[in-house]
């Protein structure tokens, strides 16, 4: 799928994320407890086959991965290692396509097709629209936020669970550069009451006076 008014490429911001907005650590226990965050893999109870089959249908167009160094180091311990069970397709997908690296740090990429990104993450980034059709970035959410902030993003897909955790890294943190956006095709909700949401940006945020005529509620 490419920006059919530009024939680029186009990137994807997957986030798993609770009511109150956090995003940290979804999938297991010890996946990022920074800032001693309690709640690791508070996504496990939630399956759920129709936004199961949202998830790999994103997958599964997917031509390269784009990751913040935590998330990148979570998955290369774990996905080259995956050998058969219900998520082989993703362990398949993951191996086979490139991956790319946000890294304030030096990286010595041990998985196979691991490229780290430069200091200009940004103009990196954007390049790769020229080389990849469906770039995505899964998880990374100081990444996302930096991409959020730059509106350097063609869609946000936001997994909505019902759990409110009260703590941990928000989608949306204090301090995130205001943003509007446009939701791109109707809600998919799943049978344990998750919520799939497209949105693409919209540029800034505009306001008005609900009080003038016209503007009741």
């Amino acid at each position: 799928m490419t920006n059919e008014s530009t024939g680029r490429g186009r990137i994807f911001i997957d986030l798993f994320t609770t009511l109150d907005g956090v995003a940290q650590a979804p999938g297991a226990p010890d996946e990022d407890t920074s800032g001693g965050f309690p709640f690791g893999g508070w996504q496990a109870p939630f399956r759920d086959e129709v936004i199961g089959r949202e998830i790999m249908a994103g997958i599964s167009r997917l031509d390269a991965l784009l990751l913040g160094r935590r998330t990148y180091d979570i998955f290369a311990a774990y996905w080259p290692n995956y050998r058969g069970g219900e998520d082989n397709p993703i362990a398949e997908k993951f191996n086979a396509v490139p991956k790319y690296v946000a890294s304030r740090g030096a990286l010595e990429p041990e998985w196979a097709g691991t490229t780290p990104l430069g200091p200009d993450v940004l103009a990196e980034v954007d390049a790769l629209r020229d080389r990849h059709r469906e770039i995505h970035v899964i998880g990374s959410v100081d990444l996302a936020h930096t991409l959020i902030d730059a509106q350097l993003f063609d869609e946000l897909v936001l997994w909505v669970y019902p759990i409110v955790l009260g703590q941990g890294k928000k989608v949306f943190p204090d301090g995130v550069a205001p943003t509007a956006l446009r939701l791109i095709a109707p809600a998919v909700t799943g049978d344990s009451g998750a919520v799939s949401l497209r949105y693409a940006p919209a540029g800034k945020p505009t306001t008005g006076d609900m009080t003038q005529p016209g503007r009741g509620v």
